[in-house]
């Protein structure tokens, strides 16, 4: 049976201040477990005026607080920005908070601008050493020493505890799915960055070159997606204005809250309304019943046995109908999940 997940960025909306997003955030996740959802992600920006989720382990600690069987993790960590024995602190604590339940989602990728990255971390050359933190933080998340001669040897993350955060990569090029299978690490495929661009070469890399681990023994890969259900295929399409108008004006270096869908209809220009016409006939929009045949075929094609869900509305109402309108067409039930 296909699990469904979800990941949520805090999206900022037209008419709605910033801390709102957030707070939406919390109470989706606790509508999400209640529908029988596998997992709930979120992500990492910084200095976004769209995406106001800046603080996945703050996040993910007040989630913790609000549910009680449901994965939590981040999608992910922007790891180049940090120290990874710190960022295992974080998430050993998360994982008392919430023994068994946490996902700690690595990627490479800035989550903003340079000059905004520049701040976070001074280094300039830090992604370069992804590879080498990806695998120390491995290690003090799992518990297991670095080896003699490293200048982390001896030092461990605590609270220690019985279980562990369960370490995936992010990405959404062939870098990140061959680093996930070089170090047996579960993949997870931003197919709603690319439009699905490079998914299927990246799950083959992915499962040709996976080295089993005992943690890991065979490859397990995931892809998040953008879809968004209705009761009725128009209001599906209505809705997706909002999020079409904000990719639109990305394009063109214009970025900011997303607008009520009546208000995101603009003129378009005949460049425009090509990519408008690409992306319509691309999305995974409509009734419920269209988006679930949408979403079972490609996880088919892909060889996936799970999905993670985004949905990008102006309204909260509009984002929880949809998510609740396809765990009933999935039949999800938490002890499913």
């Amino acid at each position: 049976m296909l699990k469904l997940s979800v990941l949520d960025q805090s999206v900022a909306a037209s008419g709605r201040s910033q801390d709102a997003s957030i707070r939406q955030t919390l109470a989706l996740a606790s509508q999400c477990e209640a529908w029988g959802y596998h997992r709930f992600w979120v992500s990492e920006h910084h200095s976004h005026p769209s995406i106001v989720g800046s603080a996945p382990e703050v996040l993910m600690a007040a989630i913790a607080a609000r549910t009680t069987r449901i994965r939590l993790g981040s999608a992910g960590v922007m790891l180049p920005h940090y120290a990874p024995l710190k960022v295992a602190e974080q998430f050993r604590v998360l994982d008392a908070l919430a023994p068994g339940r946490i996902d700690l989602g690595v990627g490479r990728a800035p989550g903003s601008d340079g000059r905004t990255a520049q701040l976070l971390n001074s280094d300039r050359h830090a992604s370069e050493n992804f590879p080498q933190q990806v695998m120390e933080l491995q290690a003090w998340v799992t518990g297991e020493p670095l080896p003699a001669g490293h200048p982390g040897h001896g030092v461990f993350a605590y609270p220690s505890g019985p279980t562990s955060p369960d370490v995936w990569m992010l990405g959404s090029s062939d870098y990140g799915a061959q680093l996930a299978a070089h170090l047996g690490l579960p993949y997870a495929f931003a197919y709603f960055i690319t439009d699905g661009q490079g998914a299927d070469h990246a799950l083959n890399l992915y499962r040709a070159n996976f080295r089993a681990t005992e943690t890991n023994p065979k490859p397990r890969a995931t892809v998040c997606v953008w879809a968004l259900a209705a009761d009725t295929e128009d209001e599906a399409w209505r809705l997706f204005q909002s999020r079409a108008r904000w990719k639109l004006d990305r394009n063109t270096g214009r970025i900011g809250a997303l607008l009520p869908p009546d208000q995101a209809v603009r003129d378009y220009t005949p460049s425009e309304h090509v990519a408008f016409a690409e992306m319509r006939a691309n999305a995974l929009v409509g009734s419920a019943p269209q988006v679930a045949d949408k979403l079972r075929r490609l996880a088919a094609r892909l060889q996936v046995d799970e999905v993670v869900i985004i949905t990008w509305t102006h309204e909260p109402a509009a984002q929880a109908r949809s998510y609740e309108l396809l765990a009933r067409e999935f039949a999800l039930t938490a002890a499913q999940a």
